[in-house]
């Protein structure tokens, strides 16, 4: 088996805490939202995705912030 890349990457958020997530993947980094499935958007969080970049963003009910993981964005200029 070859891997040649990654389809997506999904991050765990705390209920309620998709505006603060469409400010910051949305509106700062300008990826677009798109629709989860219905019977996965009962369960709250939000996807981003664009052509070559997906985000999907899930409700952790116990939700605690990693200390260790890391995922890096590189666009044409800068590793963010």
């Amino acid at each position: 088996m070859t891997i040649i890349g990654i389809d997506h990457v999904q991050l765990a958020m705390p209920a309620g805490g998709e505006e603060q997530a469409r400010r910051f993947y949305g509106r700062i980094l300008g990826l677009p939202e798109v629709p989860k499935p219905p019977e996965l958007a009962r369960r709250g969080g939000c996807w981003f995705e664009s052509d070559r970049v997906k985000i999907h963003l899930g409700v952790d009910k116990i939700f605690h912030p990693a200390t260790k993981a890391q995922m890096c964005i590189r666009d044409r200029y800068w590793v963010l």
